[in-house]
């Protein structure tokens, strides 16, 4: 008896974030969640160590090494080195066997070009999958939620990454109105550590302003009062130093990139359909991502539109679960997948 080649596929759904990157293997669930970070000798462009060994060497390698991130913004800007970064998660995520028929669905930002997109695709199949297919992160995130995007009403996601912030509209299968922003985690982290440096007079590494945000980073003023030490290189003396940062300096580094996003979250709507708008009244904003876990964001969300706002289960796995929940079923999904016409998308 033949055997169809689909009897031997190891489907697989692919967040591939610039922060953080997960594998969803078909009938197994998330079975990988790493850094997207590679570590290369640039004597030789070897590639030393791939993922959370990667992290490990970050801002902490002689000169000859480099610990880098591929994917900036969300964008490929390496495709030699991203593509082996998806070889490595493929092989440890163990789909890479000779007899495997992989299909993978990759979660993106929405703002990709065409050639930005392809470049995506080319480096998974060049990684070993057999058939690529896209599907805008928000898009993943509100599948992932379990929100009826298949149905005439609005659905309101706001995906705050490592990279990029994607805000959407989604209604019948595909989104409406969409915005990317180059504002995240990332740029978090470097409003952190630009702060620091006015303020104290000192330099501190992305690790270091990753622990302050995470520790004691806030969107709204909190009735506790929450101070850390930092270790940095004094900028004067360039000697060792530390000092006490306190929960009220991270929000006031924060504040301008998070009046940025509720700005965009506003233009979004503003063009929105007015019934679509009236939807989204009715059934409130839904934030995911890494960056969705600073402490009162969906409260400084909901205070600038009025809209209530709550915050996805998991929001850190929930566009990986979106692209598992569709390779799950990926026939149900098929206009999903083959919703090719751009969505409205707005500039600054």
């Amino acid at each position: 008896m033949k055997l169809p080649l689909t009897f031997f596929a190891k489907d697989i759904g692919l967040d591939l974030g610039t922060a953080n990157s997960l594998v969803y293997a078909r009938n197994r669930g998330i079975v990988l969640n790493e850094p997207s970070i590679v570590s290369l000798n640039n004597r030789t462009g070897q590639i030393l160590a791939v993922g959370g060994e990667a992290k490990k060497m970050l801002s902490r390698t002689p000169a000859h090494i480099t610990a880098v991130r591929p994917l900036i913004n969300g964008v490929n800007s390496d495709f030699d080195i991203t593509q082996e970064m998806i070889r490595y998660f493929l092989k440890k995520a163990g789909m890479t066997s000779p007899f495997s028929y992989s299909r993978v669905v990759i979660g993106v930002p929405s703002n990709l070009t065409e050639v930005e997109r392809k470049s995506v695709e080319d480096a998974a199949i060049g990684a070993g999958a057999a058939k690529t297919y896209l599907i805008e992160q928000p898009l993943a995130a509100a599948v992932g939620a379990r929100l009826p995007i298949e149905e005439p009403t609005a659905n309101l996601i706001i995906d705050i990454g490592g990279g990029t912030t994607d805000i959407a509209i989604i209604s019948m299968g595909g989104i409406v109105t969409a915005k990317s922003l180059k504002i995240a985690g990332d740029k978090f982290n470097e409003d952190i550590i630009r702060y620091i440096r006015d303020e104290f007079k000192l330099i501190i590494g992305e690790p270091t302003a990753e622990e302050l945000k995470i520790t004691i980073g806030s969107a709204v003023p909190l009735e506790e009062k929450l101070e850390i030490t930092a270790r940095g290189r004094d900028a004067s003396t360039g000697l060792p130093k530390e000092i006490i940062v306190k929960n009220t300096q991270i929000r006031a580094a924060l504040e301008r990139s998070l009046q940025t996003i509720v700005a965009a979250l506003r233009e979004v709507i503003e063009v929105s359909p007015p019934e679509l708008v009236g939807d989204i009244l009715k059934r409130g904003i839904h934030l995911c991502g890494g960056g969705s876990l600073l402490r009162g964001i969906d409260q400084l969300i909901e205070k600038e539109t009025g809209i209530d706002t709550v915050i996805i289960e998991d929001p850190l796995t929930c566009v990986v679960r979106g692209t598992g929940i569709i390779i799950e079923d990926i026939e149900k999904y098929d206009q999903v997948l083959a919703n090719v016409l751009a969505p409205r998308k707005i500039n600054l």
